[in-house]
């Protein structure tokens, strides 16, 4: 694989200390969840930056697809939910769940547009395999 960008992050303090990028674009307080037993409030958690990396980036490649098929994609969104819970080994694994929301296309064209993101988005291929992925479509709102 040819290499075209690197980010760069480091991280102090573990989940209760702080994340900065070497450009500075990203500096954030970290704290651990009140659902993990923290202190949770005005800060961030790993879980975050990783469902907001991931939201991103299959967003985009959402965007990728539908030009590939030559479908409108104007008011795409992509939530991405992380969980993390505990396994079976006394470690602890992750869950996602992408919601994807298409108004501009019907049902299945919108399924296909999200099938085909989550084969060329980076994140996906990453954890495929190792992470389960659940990738939903969400309806459309009704027009009025």
């Amino acid at each position: 694989m040819r290499i075209l960008y690197t980010a760069e992050a480091t991280a102090t303090g573990g989940r209760e200390g702080r994340v900065r990028s070497t450009d500075g674009a990203l500096d954030l307080d970290l704290a651990i969840p009140k659902e993990l037993g923290g202190p949770g409030g005005v800060a961030s958690n790993p879980e975050q930056l990783f469902a907001a990396g991931f939201a991103a980036c299959f967003e985009n490649a959402v965007r990728l697809a539908a030009r590939r098929r030559k479908m409108p994609v104007g008011q795409a969104s992509v939530t991405a939910r992380v969980g993390i819970g505990p396994d079976d080994s006394g470690g602890y694994r992750l869950s996602v769940r992408l919601h994807v929301r298409l108004p501009e296309l019907d049902g299945e064209a919108a399924g296909q547009i999200a099938n085909d993101a989550h084969q060329v988005c980076p994140y996906s291929n990453a954890v495929r395999g190792n992470i389960d992925v659940q990738v939903v479509v969400d309806p459309a709102p009704d027009v009025i």
